[in-house]
């Protein structure tokens, strides 16, 4: 009886504590803790000035989310800059796009309010376009007079709010840096940076964080 009395306490001493650590802390290893992943997906919509011309930018991307604490994924955007007047009848304005990769560190995800880092990396192309209105009758042609491909990298910040556990709310700035930009036979010269320059944006992200 005393025997088994003894062994029951030696073993209560042993199991309970591995019990506890069961439950409070995974089993640590060479690589870390154990990570959880998940994603996101993004629509945005910005103001930039391009060629000193107010032009709107939309935009997508999509993620996977490391450790809550890093994105990665692709992304394409779009602008298209107001009209200036050329003549009478004829205006031109500045349309065009890039994709690409994105990398994006997220500091402190957890808060509800918090900073993120977006750094793109892409290809584009951009075109000089000519709208006619002969006449003033309401009726437009339009073409294209030049265009060419440009690479881009464009580093950005956000600020994000956590509004739910699956969609968040983000306002940003970044700064596009770009090839030279060479558009030939333009009724106006384009300089090559035409494209060089800070935007702004709002963003909607929905997903698992």
């Amino acid at each position: 009886m005393i025997r088994k009395s003894v062994f029951l306490l030696l073993a209560s001493f042993v199991l309970v504590p591995l019990h506890g650590q069961d439950d409070d802390n995974q089993i640590k290893t060479l690589f870390g803790k154990q990570r959880t992943n998940g994603g996101y997906g993004a629509f945005s919509v910005g103001y930039s000035q391009i060629n000193s011309l107010n032009a709107i930018t939309m935009g997508g991307r999509g993620a996977w989310i490391i450790g809550h604490s890093l994105a990665l994924g692709f992304y394409g955007s779009g602008f298209a800059t107001d009209f200036r007047v050329l003549t009478a009848d004829q205006s031109y304005n500045l349309v065009g796009g890039h994709g690409g990769i994105f990398v994006e560190p997220i500091l402190l995800p957890k808060f509800p309010v918090h900073l993120s880092f977006p750094v793109m990396a892409g290809v584009g192309g951009i075109a000089y376009t000519i709208n006619k209105q002969p006449g003033f009758t309401g009726n437009f042609d339009g073409y294209i007079q030049s265009s060419t491909v440009f690479m881009l990298a464009e580093p950005g910040v956000e600020l994000e709010l956590n509004l739910t556990r699956w969609f968040r709310f983000a306002v940003g700035a970044a700064y596009r840096f770009t090839s030279d930009v060479r558009l030939n036979n333009t009724d106006v010269a384009i300089p090559s940076d035409v494209l060089k320059g800070i935007s702004g944006s709002v963003t909607l992200k929905f997903g698992k964080f």
